[in-house]
């Protein structure tokens, strides 16, 4: 028998899909053939496993080679498949046994000199093997870290093709070679940012609170040197920390997306894009490849959008399907990559393109049907789909000169967050939905939670109306029962739905 099988992993989005590499050695004219729909970086294997097998003191027999990737209908990309193609073949050839490499995982790219060279995507890999059943996985030394997260498999970390060869039983000498480092990426350190900084906006950092405790879209809009972004970056300080399952996640985005994985970090991410950012760079995508975007490394955390008015307007209305379903579909030829992009969305935008707009004291310049222009950069849909809306004024002279900064600091906040999230996991027990904002509209209008009559009066005023339109009136409802799970009442009040009402529409309705 002249064929010889491993497995390798291929990923659409962040789901791994078990690959089974076949090799197949005949007496016909010397070739290396890869089949089963490989991309232009996977074709070129066949010259990066020649030259590393030769330099490796296992070249392989002049003959014709057919390396199948099984299921061929399944689109394969990347160079990670180089390890498992090369120790096929060297299977195929008798230089290595065949059971030893069959129900073996193998994930890493190959140089010419035979060291295997790190790959992104390998977490997502190991623990798409994992779930497959299989109980050993051999990566690149440099990925040995990142595969070790995960539990419940065998990670054998290896510097060149020679050891890992050897350690299946070849007869082969194991150089000594420098393992190849992981690419060096500047990760910036998140500052220590506290809400008792904050001075005058003891408004705005109750409804932060609120966002954080259900999970709610905010929309700060004020002048310039309102402290928009300073309250919005300190709203990751006050989420809970990420369960072990949602930090898996959130490291496996940042493995595709070829940021360095060391640990499971605990604290939710931050992404804010610039306005310049296209739309592919915000969602996801790419031309072979599909990419995670900035919505989907903002996943489990908060997408911050500094200056929202000045993102094209196509880029803004592209958050409307993702924010409504939790993920993103990129559809390529022959493919679908799903993404998670289950976020918190923050937006900051001026009143007007100068800024002054509405600002006591200061004289805005911009005509009206630019003011005009500027609001609706923001559409009526992606609205709809904010939950607290709030203007944010200048601080005055007096309040910044005086000795007190805010009441609620970051430590207290997040202490209320944990507690009112408590609550309403408790009320939500046997569904699946952990915070208010997860919850649909009918479950809330049409079960035993549904709010009182009288509490919602005014709420069903503003809908008949057409001050809110149905999917609003959702949106204010689980704003409401996050107030109340923050005040720590069984079910919200008059109170509660007048208090979301307000942070809804920013006035009274």
């Amino acid at each position: 028998m002249t064929t010889a099988r491993t497995w390798a992993v291929a990923m659409t989005g962040v789901d791994g899909h078990l690959v089974e590499v076949e090799a197949d050695l005949s007496n016909q004219t010397p070739e290396f053939r890869i089949i089963g729909l490989p991309d232009k970086s996977l074709g070129e294997a066949v010259q990066r496993v020649h030259n590393a097998c030769k330099n490796s003191g296992l070249e392989l027999p002049r003959r014709r080679f057919t390396v199948n990737l099984s299921p061929a209908s399944l689109p394969k990309q990347g160079s990670g498949f180089d390890l498992a193609i090369a120790l096929s073949a060297l299977a195929a050839g008798g230089m290595v046994p065949r059971r030893a490499i069959a129900h073996t995982v193998l994930v890493g790219e190959l140089g010419l000199d035979g060291r295997l060279r790190p790959v992104t995507g390998v977490l997502p890999a190991v623990f798409a093997a994992a779930r497959a059943g299989f109980d050993e996985v051999v990566v690149p030394h440099a990925n040995a870290d990142e595969a070790a997260l995960v539990p419940g498999i065998r990670v054998q970390a290896a510097a060149s093709l020679a050891e890992v060869a050897a350690s299946f039983g070849a007869d082969v000498e194991v150089p000594h070679l420098e393992p190849v480092p992981s690419p060096v990426r500047a990760v910036s350190a998140r500052p220590d940012l506290d809400l008792a900084d904050v001075v005058g906006q003891d408004d705005v950092v109750d409804a932060l609170v609120a966002a954080a405790a259900g999970g709610h879209h905010l929309l700060l809009s004020g002048p310039p040197g309102a402290g928009k972004t300073m309250l919005a970056r300190r709203l990751p300080g006050i989420l809970p920390e990420l369960t072990a399952e949602h930090a898996l996640e959130v490291a496996s985005i940042r493995s595709l997306s070829g940021e360095p994985v060391a640990a499971l970090d605990r604290t939710p991410p931050l992404e804010a894009p610039h306005h310049s950012t296209s739309v592919t760079a915000l969602v996801g995508g790419g031309s072979r490849v599909a990419r995670p975007g900035a919505i989907v490394r903002a996943h489990r955390g908060v997408l911050f959008l500094d200056e929202a008015a000045e993102f094209s307007r196509v880029a803004l209305d592209s958050l409307r399907q993702p924010l409504e379903s939790g993920s993103i579909d990129i559809q390529r030829t022959g493919f679908i990559a799903r993404f998670p992009a289950r976020f918190q969305l923050v937006l900051a935008m001026n009143p007007c393109p100068c800024g002054n707009y509405g600002v006591r004291g200061a004289e805005c310049v911009c005509p009206s049907l630019a003011i005009r222009r500027y609001a609706t950069r923001l559409s009526g849909p992606l609205r709809d789909r904010i939950d607290i809306e709030l203007q944010v004024a200048r601080v005055s002279a007096a309040q910044a000169t005086s000795a007190g900064t805010s009441q609620v600091d970051s430590r207290t906040a997040a202490l209320r967050v944990a507690e009112a999230r408590e609550r309403a996991a408790a009320r939500l027990s046997g569904t699946p939905w952990r915070v208010n904002s997860e919850v649909p509209g009918p479950w809330l209008r049409q079960t035993a939670r549904r709010v009182s009559v009288d509490a919602r009066r005014t709420l069903d005023r503003a809908l008949e109306r057409g001050a809110l339109t149905l999917r609003g009136y959702d949106r204010v409802l689980r704003l409401a029962w996050t107030m109340a799970d923050l005040g720590g009442v069984d079910a919200p009040g008059a109170d509660e739905v007048g208090r979301a009402l307000y942070l809804k529409k920013g006035r009274g309705a």
